[in-house]
């Protein structure tokens, strides 16, 4: 459980930094926050808030304990 939080952790920390790359410099269009179309004009907040996601799924792996 605890490899399938870090590998959650860090898709989502890669999406939304990839995402925030893109939003600030226009460059590297390739994270899922461009591609849906639900999400036009509000791809910088999902962005950080897959950092965020990311990071806190970090947090919740390390806090599991392992066997």
């Amino acid at each position: 459980m605890k490899q399938f939080l870090e590998f959650l952790g860090f898709l989502a920390l890669l999406q939304g930094s990839g995402g925030l790359v893109y939003e600030l410099t226009g460059k590297l269009r390739w994270g899922v926050t461009q591609r849906w179309a639900v999400l036009d004009g509000y791809e910088l907040y999902v962005s950080i808030a897959l950092i965020v996601l990311g990071l806190a799924l970090f947090a919740a792996a390390d806090s599991r304990k392992t066997r």
